[in-house]
């Protein structure tokens, strides 16, 4: 990877610094998976790229602009499996069980989003409430989900008393739980959750999970 950056290249110095970026990224968002933001190392990053810190740091200024950085990459790649679903092309049960297992299958393959989410929350959000790129971009998840369940609570097919961000609680949470679960569930059950062979059964359940409580009014 080059170190400098020189003007008279133009385009190609251009495409160089985007590529170099994408580089560091890439080793950035497994860096600091595995070892949290305070453990992540730098130097360590650099290295893994062949540039150096310096150059790391013309990037992106800081250890804390580079962290933030692999946050808003790892949520900007959720948000763009959601935005790739045509849900105005999908009755409004297959358009929810779509986003579900849409969800599942990101979460299920992308250990270090899961991982990068579980530190900041052992950091009660510190540095992800701080991404207005992050807290601008997450409300189309919601936006999503609300416009498919207001159709179908129009077309009598959904109950009106559950909200999107429930829904999506209810999403995330059983994704997440077979990636942040994985070994203590096989521990206690002798289980593996993300066995080849459990997830065909699995993706159909979160979409049998979600079409049923829409669909299904609470007993009064």
């Amino acid at each position: 990877m080059s170190e400098t950056l020189n003007p008279a290249e133009g385009g190609a110095g251009t495409v160089r610094a985007r590529r170099a970026r994408e580089d560091i990224l890439e080793v950035a968002i497994a860096e600091f998976a595995a070892n949290g933001y305070a453990g992540a190392r730098v130097d360590e990053i650099a290295a893994r790229t062949r540039t150096t810190k310096r150059m790391l740091y013309y990037y992106f200024g800081s250890k804390e602009s580079l962290y933030l950085a692999v946050l808003e990459r790892v949520y900007a790649q959720i948000r763009q499996v959601e935005r790739d679903i045509r849900v105005d092309e999908l009755s409004p049960q297959e358009a929810l069980r779509t986003i579900a297992i849409a969800t599942y299958d990101h979460h299920t393959t992308h250990e270090s989003f899961i991982k990068l989410v579980s530190i900041e929350n052992i950091h009660r959000a510190e540095h992800l409430s701080r991404s207005e790129t992050i807290l601008r971009e997450n409300v189309t998840a919601v936006t999503l989900l609300k416009e498919v369940i207001e159709r179908g609570v129009r077309a009598r097919l959904f109950r009106d008393d559950v909200d999107a961000v429930d829904v999506h609680m209810m999403i995330s949470a059983y994704a997440f739980f077979h990636v942040a679960n994985r070994h203590t569930f096989a521990a206690i059950f002798h289980r593996d959750m993300l066995a080849p062979d459990l997830q065909d059964e699995h993706r159909a359940l979160i979409g049998d999970m979600i079409v049923a409580t829409m669909t299904q009014r609470r007993p009064r």
